[in-house]
């Protein structure tokens, strides 16, 4: 099973890497295509909507063959797309090139959830659905950085080839150390697609893409924020990006042990309560040398406590096709990662600064809450009636 978890974890960190070293080099890459960083933040959001529309779409057409396949067959296609990437030389080609390396991400994520929590013991699955997590959270320690190096000292393209790499590690550990596993549904897709009736789900889903857009509003744009707001030279970059990665481990394990603490969706919430605070004091603090490395670790600690307990949320709500509830989760946490990228890029592009998109992003997470308010009023309703029909 560990070796399975692991194999897991390997391609979760050729997706984190490329998923974000794009923030790490947006300013080299908006040089190369002589277009505006707020422009080439659109590469972000290409990506991610890239994975919106792949996650539920090869979910249901992966159904049809054993999950294990499936993830081998989700991997070749990031690989193959994100070394194409590397060889992109204008930004309309670039920008077809990062919503195609986007489209397994969804599906990938959202299978291998179900997966590991399958191959958990019983009361660890969320400890397990962590492992896979943990993989896209290191390649924001090492993978990132290193491509955001590479993107700096060499060519943008670099970083891509980079990808590449390990997408082929990805490929192999899969292949080898993963079991044979059962399709990825055996319900048919009429009745996977019958979860989509459920107004709870919608409710979660909606969470996962307004409350996890405050993080996006702040990390997109990570890089200008450092050089241009604290004042600190280009290469301390790659040293914050290592910072916001060790952020995210620990904010990924200590998610975990909130979910097996607290209810899922209760965890949730406590954790964007702290994003609002920490991200309105990140207004300020980003045009102090210290205090906005401090906050760059702080941040993604608060904002990964999320991505394991708003997993499990969705998988709950989604009894029955539970792949495509949680594939279609990955879709939230990308229209997050778009929308999150494109407002705060708004208020930049009309003048007010880099450090205006972390007021976005605290307004953005503060939804969340209200939303997340909405779910267990929602659920407290559904088991009155319960109780009344029961009784």
């Amino acid at each position: 099973m560990k070796k399975a978890l692991l194999a897991l974890a390997v391609g979760g960190f050729g997706i984190g890497m490329t998923e974000f070293v794009i923030m790490g080099i947006l300013p080299e890459v908006a040089e190369a295509m002589q277009i505006s960083i707020p422009k080439a933040g659109h590469f972000i959001s290409a990506y991610a909507l890239g994975v919106v529309v792949g996650a539920p779409l090869l979910t249901i057409i992966g159904s049809k063959w054993p999950a294990h396949k499936v993830m081998l067959g989700l991997m070749l296609w990031f690989t193959v797309f994100n070394t194409l990437s590397a060889f992109s030389n204008s930004y309309e080609i670039l920008m077809i090139a990062r919503f195609l390396s986007g489209l397994p991400h969804g599906a990938f994520f959202g299978i291998g959830a179900v997966v590991a929590g399958q191959l958990a013991k019983p009361g660890k699955e969320a400890s397990a659905i962590a492992m896979m997590f943990t993989g896209l959270t290191v390649a924001n320690v090492i993978g990132v950085p290193l491509g955001t190096w590479l993107g700096q000292h060499f060519d943008w393209s670099a970083s891509f080839l980079a990808v590449g790499i390990v997408g082929l590690l990805a490929i192999s550990s899969i292949k080898f150390w993963m079991p044979e596993l059962p399709k990825a549904s055996n319900e048919g897709i009429r009745k996977d697609l019958k979860i989509l009736k459920k107004a709870e789900l919608w409710m979660v889903i909606l969470l996962t893409t307004i409350g996890t857009g405050g993080f996006f509003a702040w990390y997109s744009y990570i890089a200008p924020l450092i050089t241009k707001v604290a004042g600190h030279p280009e290469e301390v970059v790659s040293y914050a990006m290592i910072l916001a990665g060790l952020g995210m481990v620990v904010g990924n394990l200590l998610g975990a042990k909130l979910a097996e603490k607290f209810q899922p969706i209760y965890a949730v919430l406590i954790s964007l309560s702290l994003m609002v605070v920490i991200l309105i004091a990140n207004s300020f603090l980003a045009y102090d040398k210290i205090g906005v490395l401090i906050t760059t670790f702080l941040i993604p600690v608060i904002a990964f406590c999320v991505a394991t307990p708003i997993q499990m949320a969705v998988i709950n709500s989604a009894k029955g096709s539970e792949m495509l509830g949680s594939s279609l989760n990955q879709s939230a946490f990308n229209m997050g990662n778009a929308s999150g990228a494109y407002l705060a890029g708004l208020p930049i592009a009309y003048g007010y600064g880099y450090a205006s998109a972390e007021f976005v992003g605290a307004a953005m997470a503060f939804s969340g809450i209200l939303i997340g308010l909405g779910v267990i009023m929602l659920r407290k309703k559904a088991n009155a009636r319960l109780e009344i029909s029961s009784s």
